[in-house]
């Protein structure tokens, strides 16, 4: 998977926060039907922005401090971060153009060939 990686409550603060690309985190459950779905255009996003900003997966069962931290109510939900903080976040599943739609604003632009 290019650019991905699972998080917790131990380092969310250093590689989600702490990054100078944005990061999308990607709040899931195993038991989650819908988020299995997310995942695979997830992937897809992370390949398509790859060097415009970076994936993280944060299980909510095992990581319930950030989850409430953030409000975490219905999975799967994606949270885009920047600059320290919360930019937008996208409830349900959705096609990754439509997150793309979502998230594109708040990117960097891609660097020219």
């Amino acid at each position: 998977m290019a650019n991905m990686q699972e998080v917790n409550e131990q380092d969310f603060n250093e590689v989600v926060l702490g990054s100078d690309t944005p990061v999308i985190v990607d709040f899931w459950a195993e038991w989650c039907g819908p988020c299995r779905v997310v995942a695979s255009e997830v992937e897809k996003l992370a390949t398509e922005l790859e060097g415009r900003m970076k994936v993280a997966k944060l299980n909510i069962d095992h990581n319930p401090q950030v989850t409430g931290t953030y409000g975490i109510m219905s999975i799967p939900s994606l949270v885009l971060f920047g600059d320290g903080g919360e930019k937008t976040r996208v409830v349900g599943a959705r096609p990754a153009s439509a997150i793309r739609k979502e998230i594109e604003g708040f990117l960097p632009e891609a660097a020219s060939k």
